[in-house]
Parts: C-alpha cells; structure tokens; sequence
C-alpha cells in the first residue's frame, strides 16, 4: 500500500521536483512520510482521471515549513509503478492510497546510433528555437527521461512515454516526436521572418529568363 498524492504532470525517475504543500490531506502525508522515512507515489491525473501509471517519490528534504502548516518540500523520483487498487481515502488517513506493483527497470540502453541521432534533432529544435542546448543528461541509459520534459511534449504524451518499459523503445518514441515537430517549427520560424521583411526595403537578384 503506497500513499498517493496525484497531481496533473508525470515524474520519471531520478527527477527532481519541489512541491509546495498546503492541503491537509498531504500535510497529513508529507509529515508521515518524514517521520517514518517513507515514500508515496505521484500518479498522472489527466483528464479528471486517476491514471494507472505514476512514480513513486522520496522526500530529499523540507526546505520550509510555514506557521499556518504549509511545507515546501524537494522531492526525487525512484520508480515506476502500475495502480492494482485505489483508495480514496485510506482506511484511517485523510489521503488517497493504493496498492502497486513497481516495474522492473533493466539496464537496456538504446543503440548508439539512436542516441547520436535524438541529441543531434534535440540540438536542432532548440537552435531552431534560439534556445541555449545545456540539456543535463545524468544518466545515457535514462536519456528518455531526462530530456521528456524538454522537448514539448504534452502531459499525455509524456504518460504515453511513462509506461513504456525499455529505453530503447522511449529513445524511438521522442525521436518521432521530434520528427514531426521540427519541420513545424521551421516553417513557423520562416513565417516570421517573412513577416518581419514585410514593409522593409529588399534588395533583390535580377532574374535571367
């Protein structure tokens, strides 16, 4: 039985996260968790719903607790785990909880060439963007997870992603993404900058005919 504290985003493992807790119930949660060294777990809740799939988070260390009960707490994502049963509240508590199965994570790293091949349109989207490429990547064979959130996917798609148990399939999951985006982007990019001639003198190449 984990505590659950659902929340409209996903985490990943090794993710960090700081949350601002006011509710009682994960007042209730938070202060139960440090008191007993504990963990709870973040499910998806998308489109009013509690998702099967979340990640179970442990508390690093709380930054700041207010005198009318608030907390900020830091927090760092552990693994993944599918719902069996959801109990809202659990029995004797204020917040929901439910009974998961963890999913075995194994040491499976993408092909090079897949990784090469992600980072070089990753690096493209964001030049394209005029953004800088500091992207930190902790760990290669968890490359999908640390660069999910930076790449514009939307809440749903970055569940889709979470369920997917090998890194390989992840890797292939962003780089389609990225496929279909960039062209997008660069047409959007051109877009403006013809808007922004609009009205300026031009010089232009003679044409042979």
């Amino acid at each position: 039985m984990l505590p659950l504290f659902p929340l409209n985003l996903v985490v990943y493992p090794n993710e960090k996260l700081n949350l601002h807790i006011y509710e009682p119930r994960y007042r209730q949660l938070v202060r139960e968790c440090i008191a007993h060294q504990g963990s709870f777990g973040i499910p998806a809740f998308i489109d009013n719903k509690v998702e099967e799939y979340g990640t179970e988070v442990k508390i690093i260390a709380l930054e700041k607790e207010y005198e009318d009960g608030r907390m900020d707490i830091r927090t760092q994502g552990v693994r993944i785990f599918r719902m069996l049963s959801f109990h809202n509240p659990m029995p004797g508590k204020l917040y929901a909880g439910g009974i998961v199965e963890y999913l075995e994570e194994g040491d499976d790293s993408a092909p090079y060439q897949l990784t090469t091949e992600l980072l070089n349109h990753l690096s493209q989207l964001y030049s394209l963007l005029q953004l800088k490429f500091d992207v930190a990547i902790d760990h290669v064979h968890r490359l999908s997870y640390d660069i999910a959130h930076k790449i514009g996917l939307s809440v749903e798609q970055e569940y889709e992603m979470l369920t997917m148990p090998g890194e390989t399939e992840r890797q292939q999951y962003l780089l389609s993404h990225l496929r279909r985006v960039i062209p997008v982007v660069s047409d959007m990019e051109k877009t403006k900058e013809r808007i922004r001639m609009n009205g300026h003198f031009k010089t232009l190449d003679p044409l042979n005919f």
